[in-house]
């Protein structure tokens, strides 16, 4: 593996996905971003270093090979480092939060406001940097004004929405400048819960943090319970058994199914068709009892474990699995109809919350709203391995990158992942579903990479030696959210007010898997 035009010496991790790691100079990190930019790359993420072995900053990108996760190590009192923003402008909020977490900056970058820290600890604390010092007194965020950017001119005004919102949303604010009802400009300010994940990976035996990576983001547990396995199969150079591998994908398509099958729903409701509503509500909590029954749990959180998988399926249990998806796809087929013919949902959905290819792709979209905008990228089909490798993933794509563009992706992925989990139903492999895993002697990391239901989600992962108790030196945990809140703030420009609960559903986005 290579980044074209650049002589890095890449050592490959061990996974199921091709992917390589480097340390770099400074020089090289500037370069590495121009080049991975040229070759059509993306930015997957970034993040600061482990500071139990030293000051760093990482990045990771996702090029046509595979994955390539990079290191800059900073010396001495060095606490700045290339701005990646002119290259990924998706970089600008992450450096924002390792500025906050490790107080390690991106030079000349124009964004230097706090993420993360809302105030709530002294602005030369660094959580990351001082994971073994008690925590100051947290302070009070209330007198905080926070530099949001002021539209001027005549007949604008501020719309402030959240961050407390009604029901059981997490808390995120967002600042809208309107004329009328038509919206001139949003800005997110996100972060209100920070949780503190980071350092509690720290603070957990490997084999045991698998529980923490479910709970990122509770409806993409799978996913990155997935991600997190395979970055400790990858430091420890395991290979899971191909049965276990085999339930991963199918936790991982119900997962997918479960959350789209919500959404399709939520989306009708917010066009004033209740109906759609009720009947996919009813056929996603079918979908949840099944998993209940089959694996323990509604969400199926826990059974992705180190190793392989926490449970097996009976024939008995497969044929059940099998009936279900017999039975809901002509259901789904003739609730895709209603939508499909019904003006209403139609006059709401086509041409609310557009985003462009070309916008979507300068900016970064990416997962199932990436798609809707004409982004083809997705691991199961890009880089597929067991037992995607056999499967054949028909990839979900359109290019109008509004509402309707992304309900109909989420339709066609619905049929997709029916289809994928009757096939790995039909060709299970027999076998183990775990075997032990053995952590290695010296120090080593791995890195997971998994198509979530959102999108592309990755683990890093360092773990320390065998002298040091195998302890986690380092886990950072990437949402594709990361990337496509900037890109809402741009799709709702110019439409009305009343519109942005369906565009912002139509996204879904996460705030916990962004605020660790």
């Amino acid at each position: 593996m290579q980044i074209p035009g650049l002589n890095v010496n890449l050592q490959v991790l061990t996974a199921p996905v091709p992917m390589a790691y480097a340390q770099v100079t400074a020089d090289d990190w500037g370069a590495a971003a121009g080049a991975v930019r040229e070759a059509g790359g993306r930015l997957l993420a970034l993040w600061s270093g482990a500071p139990a072995v030293g000051a760093s900053v990482c990045v990771a990108y996702a090029i046509a090979d595979g994955l390539v996760w990079l290191e800059l190590p900073l010396q001495g009192q060095q606490a700045s480092y290339p701005d990646l923003v002119p290259f990924f402008p998706a970089a600008a909020r992450m450096q924002r939060a390792a500025a906050d977490l490790s107080g390690l900056h991106a030079a000349a970058s124009k964004d230097q406001r706090p993420w993360l820290n809302h105030g709530a600890w002294p602005a030369d604390y660094f959580p990351l940097r001082h994971a073994n010092q008690a925590a100051p007194a947290f302070g009070d965020t209330s007198l905080i004004d926070y530099p949001f950017v002021r539209v001027e001119g005549d007949g604008v005004h501020e719309i402030a929405v959240g961050p407390v919102h009604a029901g059981v949303i997490e808390p995120g604010h967002f600042r809208f400048s309107v004329v009328g009802e038509k919206v001139l400009r949003l800005e997110q300010r996100l972060g209100y819960t920070h949780k503190g994940i980071e350092q509690r990976f720290t603070q957990l035996a490997p084999l045991q943090a698998h529980r923490l990576a479910g709970r990122v983001s509770g409806d993409s547990t799978v996913a990155y319970g997935w991600a997190y396995c395979m970055a400790l199969e990858s430091a420890a150079g395991c290979q899971i058994a191909p049965r276990a591998a085999s339930l991963r994908a199918l936790l991982l398509e119900r997962e997918r199914v479960a959350n789209h099958l919500g959404d399709l729903g939520a989306l009708g409701n917010d066009a004033a068709f209740a109906f759609g509503l009720a009947q996919f509500s009813r056929l996603r909590e079918d979908w949840l009892r099944l998993s209940k029954d089959a694996f323990g749990h509604r969400l199926m959180m826990d059974c992705v474990i180190p190793g392989g998988v926490a449970c097996d399926i009976d024939p008995a249990t497969i044929d059940r699995l099998r009936r279900q998806c017999d039975a809901i796809e002509p259901e789904v087929q003739n609730l895709h109809a209603v939508y499909e013919e019904h003006a209403g949902l139609q006059d709401r959905f086509i041409g609310t919350g557009q985003v462009s290819p070309a916008l979507a792709a300068q900016l970064g979209l990416t997962g199932l709203a990436g798609r809707a905008s004409g982004q083809a990228w997705d691991l199961r089909s890009d880089h597929p391995w067991s037992p995607y490798d056999r499967l054949q993933v028909k990839m979900a794509t359109q290019r109008n990158g509004d509402v309707a563009a992304r309900v109909a992706v989420r339709f066609d992925e619905v049929f997709e992942s029916l289809r994928l989990i009757r096939g790995i139903l039909a060709e299970l492999p027999n076998g183990a579903v775990h075997q032990d895993l053995a952590l290695p002697g010296q120090a080593s990391r791995g890195a997971g990479w998994v198509e979530g239901w959102r999108g592309e989600l990755f683990v890093a992962l360092e773990l320390g030696s065998a002298a040091h108790q195998h302890r986690i030196l380092r886990c950072h945990c990437h949402d594709p959210s990361w990337q496509n809140w900037p890109l809402l703030e741009h799709a709702v420009m110019g439409n009305i007010v009343p519109d942005f609960p369906l565009i912002n559903k139509s996204f879904n986005l996460s705030y916990s898997g962004q605020d660790l």
